[in-house]
């Protein structure tokens, strides 16, 4: 195991900045469990040692996290991605199947061993295909002694916002991507949470300053947030240290992450609606009887009414655009490695409609990529021997790299890197259409930086960031149904060095769980490893659709084909009836 930063001898100089280093163990046995966190189902959950809600990680930057896994499941695998952590050094612990290891069967353990040393607001969920939102995910929490607004709060509080399905998330994607849903329409969820329950109640004191850790842990909704007759002040998003900015109201997509400060009242003469509303502009359609809203309360004093949240005229989310980084990083003016990602939503030869980046629609390798770039030698640096359909990149070492990402579909997209939080050089509105660089007015000074951003509906953004981190880093939609068809692109970040990194350093566990699979752990995408240039044997998608042959087809055909074979049903009905002799 790699050692931590507190396994050295120290300089004098450097104690004093270091006040915390510590070990942190959790034993995750992973297995399913029941619960009904919105009163109206109970069903399957994925749980942790028999408990749902999941725990949380909490940690304090400099500290060592162990997670040893185990997968008690029975009938799927899993994994665990520890979301906005970069995982400098620790790529293989980053946690994507198919990407920096193979999936832990059931019955298998593994054990994820990492250092933080970031400071923020985070969250951990598996990053096995579509299985978050059964249940398994929760707050990551990193404290800091050096936090520079830690004398401008008295207490902290996690809350955590999310979608819910009444439904197993294996069975909803059978549906998803199937013929029988050629426009994509995603699965609408049947009510919103917050900290994994409804009509929360959270005690306040007057006076007091608490500092509200917001993450949003759905699978597809992004939710509006807001704290009746109570101002928020930002400090934090993403795990990245804001100047203070006042905000009454947030957009906080999938994935997203704000610490925000809110003073309480001096007086306890009522208690105030905390509300999260979901984005229905997400959903195809949305069903009847559907509440978007999940209501909590600051809690003044336990013996008054909790008040139904007040009617807003209309959704006016504060601009994260405008945030600035506390450390005042300037803009990356120098961009050496410039990417442009073209996204559409379509249809393949399968009648199903997936995401595409390029004309492309991510497939997992055969090899996890992270084992091919361990196992190519000088070839791991030529992004051919990655695949077809792993929309592959390869970066160079401090490259600064531009991602330039177009949405051509009239959806929102919530685009999050791993191994990097990245400045927002530029961001659309709606219907801004693609990228022109001749049509660009200043750029931010300091632009601000996350990991998780949102593109406009048929617009788009610009971010960049500096390739100081080796490894393999996806880089995805965060609304679960679409990395599932495919909106995802694979950052290959200075293969040669990962090499050096971890040559001999894959743990045994990790190698355990490919060989309990049969996934090959060397080679190119297809497994080659003597011509690793010939992919023949790959996986790849469904192949493209007969030029002019548009989604409207498609549900022609799909409704032409339903009437068939109800038109040969009712036939076949009325032949196998019993010939009744006449009356007369």
């Amino acid at each position: 195991m790699a050692p931590s930063l507190c396994s050295f001898l120290l300089p004098i100089s450097l104690l004093s900045s270091i006040a915390h280093c510590a070990t942190v163990t959790y034993d995750f046995d992973i297995g399913w469990t029941y619960a009904n966190p919105d009163g109206q189902q109970t069903r399957p959950v994925i749980g942790v040692n028999g408990q749902w809600p999941v725990p949380p990680i909490v940690a304090t930057k400099g500290d060592r996290v162990v997670v040893n896994v185990k997968n008690s499941l029975g009938n799927e695998s899993t994994s665990l991605h520890f979301h906005g952590l970069y995982q400098n050094g620790t790529t293989h612990m980053d946690g994507p199947v198919a990407v920096s290891q193979c999936g832990i069967l059931p019955g298998s353990s593994f054990t994820y061993n990492f250092t933080v040393d970031q400071p923020g607001s985070y969250w951990w969920h598996s990053h096995e295909r579509g299985q978050y939102p059964d249940g398994l995910r929760a707050p990551l929490i990193v404290h800091d002694s050096e936090d520079p607004f830690q004398d401008q709060y008295d207490e902290e509080i996690v809350l955590t916002l999310s979608d819910w399905y009444h439904g197993r998330m294996q069975d909803l994607l059978k549906g998803f991507i199937n013929i029988a849903n050629p426009s994509g329409a995603e699965p609408v969820p049947q009510a919103a949470l917050m900290n994994d329950t409804q009509n929360l109640g959270i005690k306040v004191q007057p006076g007091k300053t608490y500092l509200f850790r917001l993450i949003n842990m759905g699978a597809f909704a992004a939710h509006y947030v807001w704290f009746e007759e109570h101002m928020m002040r930002v400090v934090e998003v993403d795990g990245v240290y804001t100047e203070p900015t006042e905000a009454e109201m947030l957009y906080v997509t999938a994935a997203q992450r704000y610490s925000v400060l809110v003073t309480a009242k001096n007086d306890s003469s009522a208690n105030f609606a905390v509300v999260g509303s979901m984005d229905q502009d997400l959903f195809d359609a949305v069903p009847e009887g559907l509440n978007p809203n999940v209501t909590g309360w600051l809690v003044y004093d336990d013996t008054k009414p909790k008040p139904a949240p007040k009617e807003i005229e209309a959704f006016e989310p504060f601009d994260d655009y405008n945030l600035v980084p506390y450390d005042k990083e300037q803009l990356l003016d120098r961009v050496d490695h410039s990417i442009t990602l073209d996204m559409k939503m379509d249809n393949l030869r399968d009648g199903a409609n997936y995401a595409f980046f390029n004309g492309v629609s991510y497939v997992s390798p055969k090899v996890p990529t992270l084992y091919s770039v361990l196992s190519t030698g000088a070839n791991a640096t030529n992004p051919i021997i990655y695949g077809s359909n792993t929309n592959s990149f390869v970066l160079g070492a401090n490259e600064v790299v531009e991602i330039v990402l177009n949405n051509d579909d009239p959806g929102k997209h919530p685009f999050h890197l791993h191994g990097h939080a990245f400045q927002v050089v530029t961001r659309s509105e709606d219907d801004a259409g693609f990228y022109d660089p001749s049509n660009v007015t200043a750029l931010p000074a300091s632009p601000m930086k996350r990991d998780t951003v949102l593109v406009r509906p048929n617009g788009h953004i610009v971010l960049r960031f500096r390739a100081d981190n080796p490894g393999v880093w996806l880089f995805h939609c965060h609304l679960e149904w679409h990395v599932a068809s495919g909106l995802t692109a694979t950052m290959i970040e200075s293969p040669l060095d990962v090499q050096q990194q971890l040559s001999g350093k894959i743990p045994a566990d990790h190698l355990k769980v490919c060989d309990a699979g049969d996934v090959p752990t060397a080679g190119n995408a297809a497994g080659n490893t003597v011509d690793l240039f010939d992919l023949g044997g790959e996986n790849t998608s469904p192949g493209t659709l007969p030029a002019g042959f548009e989604t409207r087809g498609i549900v022609a055909l799909v409704f032409s084909c339903l009437a068939a074979f109800l038109g040969m049903a009712t036939i076949g009905w009325y032949g196998m009836r019993p010939i009744e002799s006449g009356t007369g």
